[in-house]
């Protein structure tokens, strides 16, 4: 049986689509129609966009537990569901620099494919000490021949793999290896310099890990991986829309440069989607701050930690603190990250054969319900 979502107006991930109904059949979407086919089951809605679920590349926990603590496939199904009422319906859980060990059973947990994980991002190890932002350094080291057979190998079980690492810490042979295996090639935590990104780039890295953060910046003599990820067309960049791991002046500046390939990403933390004030980061611990606009998280040096944030909050505050209109701003949490992870036939957008999960916002883009596979989850 179809069934007819009615009296939100449709973002299909990209426009919205004012006059549409969307149609959903055995949990895909089916289409946008000007009216529900003769017996369709008509879902009326009170108004507000029905939206793709958000989809987050960037995500280290939530519902109080960390992957890295655990790299099973219970955590990731956990994490998942934490962040689903927030509109995220699609995450990859992000395991942070660890051991072998611990990436192996991440990778492994992950081909289990728990619902609302279509893969695994692996941010580091082999990322560049000099930027290790809230990463331990004693375990960053530079990517090998048998990590490339490991990834590449693991790729197709796992489904989706993004790698992030540091130009200095991977030549460009071993990125292209990467690459032609499938695997999606991420830069970041790196000083690397504009030339030695572009080479990354061209080896067959796709994108930038949070814009920004953790990486050579902008100096006008010295442009470092910020300045090549803004200026290089082709390139995907992440950010974390929170107005603390990036100042509002600068996410303007990253909008204007790049307007069609910046997407949002949470970098959550174990305290998404509770009420924790607190959590330990391989053992050390993290607090979050509360004040004026978003919290933040934070070591005991007030080294930024991680993010509290959810890809709603960041849509909310991209229309509310950075000028974004909200078609603008659910497409960076929708159609673009989806596109960067090569999943557009089937998240971030409502076309034909897409699975259907919606999220509908209300008018001040708050989420009122989330339904995956076009049904709504158990209470």
């Amino acid at each position: 049986m179809i069934t007819a979502f009615l009296g939100a107006v449709p973002f299909d991930g990209l426009r919205m689509r004012p006059g549409r109904c969307v149609l959903v059949e055995g949990g895909r979407v089916a289409g946008l129609a000007e009216a529900p086919p003769a017996g369709a089951r008509v879902v009326r809605l009170a108004g507000g966009i029905l939206a793709p679920g958000f989809v987050d590349v960037q995500v280290n926990g939530g519902g109080g537990v960390m992957l890295n603590d655990a790299p099973t496939a219970a955590t990731m199904a956990r994490i998942a569901e934490a962040h689903r009422p927030l509109g995220t319906t699609a995450l990859l859980p992000t395991l942070i620099t660890d051991t072998e060990h611990k990436t192996r059973a991440a990778l492994e947990a992950a081909a289990a494919r728990p619902a609302g994980v279509p893969g695994l991002h692996l941010e580091g190890p082999h990322l560049a000490p000099s930027r290790r932002g809230a990463h331990d350094p004693a375990l960053m080291r530079p990517l090998t021949e048998a990590d490339v057979a490991l990834y590449a190998a693991a790729r197709a079980r796992v489904g989706v793999l993004v790698v992030t690492l540091a130009p200095e810490m991977a030549p460009p042979e071993l990125i292209a290896r990467l690459a032609r295996a499938g695997v999606i090639v991420s830069l970041g935590h790196s000083d690397c310099t504009a030339d030695q990104a572009e080479a990354a780039f061209a080896a067959g890295a796709r994108g930038v890990t949070h814009l920004f953060n953790a990486m050579s910046g902008l100096d006008h003599r010295a442009p470092g991986l910020a300045a090549a990820a803004l200026t290089s067309p082709g390139v995907w960049a992440g950010v974390i829309a929170d107005g603390h791991h990036v100042a509002p002046r600068m996410l303007r500046l990253a909008l204007a440069a790049k307007r069609r390939r910046l997407f949002w990403v949470s970098d959550a933390m174990a305290p998404v989607g509770t009420e924790d004030d607190g959590f330990l980061l391989q053992g050390r611990p993290v607090r979050r701050v509360r004040g004026a606009g978003l919290p933040r998280l934070e070591l005991a040096d007030g080294t930024l930690a991680g993010a509290a944030l959810d890809l709603g909050a960041a849509v909310r505050f991209a229309v509310a603190s950075l000028g974004e209109t909200p078609e603008a701003a659910l497409r960076r949490a929708t159609a673009d990250p989806a596109a960067f992870l090569r999943l557009s036939r089937s998240h971030g957008r409502l076309v034909p054969g897409a699975r259907a999960d919606l999220v509908n916002l209300g008018e001040d883009l708050a989420v009122r319900a989330i339904w995956r596979a076009g049904e709504l989850p158990e209470p």
